[in-house]
């Protein structure tokens, strides 16, 4: 705009000393001109306040996008603090966008564990983080068997794998940062006896004592009778548990036979 207006002056004056020059010229013609000029000035006026009235537009557009961003951002952040460990369909269950767990982490506020898993940079490690990582990726499973007693410290043993129990029909998972060792349950043997454990701010499903105690006399094939004669000993002699509830689980793994004789030895 700033340039247009003296190249119009110039052309009105220009046109004006031709009209004077040339004796041909009307004076109604000089003016004819100076209004065509004045409304090509009044033209670019116009078209530069709509330009200047556009890039304002897009840019307070801009600027809203950004506060918004920024906000979901730090509801995103907040909820991963709560939650300790929190995976893209938690952050859209809670009407945050999943993919800001990824731009967070690329930015070293996040860390991610495994595959679709992510927590604080600062975020304080328990020697049962195995455990809360792998409720987390597994959510309808159950700690079980070796890892329920290292736990419960019933054994000496430290499983390289997290022992979990799911339904015979459940999808199998797949191992992320921490390994999963996967055994079926079904019916009460599945869903009886689970208490739940704050683990760095996840909640963990894990059998109790007594029924962790039946369930490695069920597996003593797979786990060592060793191991569940340890489990039997330590349990009773801390006083973890009752021979009742070691009969009721007892009665529900069918395993009442097996553990009798050793039951009786001890009471």
């Amino acid at each position: 705009m700033v340039r247009c207006l003296p190249a119009c002056s110039q052309f009105s004056y220009t046109c004006s000393q031709n009209e004077s020059d040339d004796n041909t010229a009307s004076p109604s013609d000089s003016r004819t001109v100076r209004v065509y000029a004045a409304a090509s000035v009044q033209t670019q006026k116009n078209e530069t306040s709509e330009l200047i009235d556009k890039c304002r537009r897009f840019v307070y557009s801009a600027e809203m996008q950004t506060v918004k961003q920024t906000a979901k951002y730090k509801q995103v952040m907040q909820l991963v603090r709560r939650l300790g460990i929190v995976r893209p369909r938690d952050a859209r269950a809670h009407g945050l966008p999943g993919d800001a767990l990824w731009l967070l982490a690329r930015r070293g506020l996040l860390e991610q564990r495994g595959r679709g898993m992510y927590a604080m940079a600062d975020h304080e490690y328990t020697e049962h983080h195995s455990l809360a990582e792998a409720a987390k990726r597994v959510p309808q499973g159950t700690i079980c068997l070796l890892s329920a007693l290292r736990a419960h410290a019933l054994t000496t043993q430290a499983p390289h794998e997290v022992w979990i129990a799911i339904d015979r029909k459940a999808r199998l998972p797949k191992s992320g940062a921490a390994k999963l060792r996967v055994v079926r349950f079904s019916g009460k043997a599945l869903t009886e006896g689970i208490e739940r454990r704050g683990i760095e701010g996840v909640t963990v499903p894990i059998y109790n004592v007594a029924k962790t105690v039946a369930d490695c006399f069920k597996y003593r094939n797979k786990i060592g009778l060793d191991v569940a004669l340890e489990a039997l000993r330590e349990a009773w002699r801390g006083k973890r548990c009752t021979s009742k509830e070691l009969w009721k689980y007892a009665e529900i793994c069918r395993v009442a036979n097996v553990m009798r004789p050793y039951l009786e030895s001890m009471t």
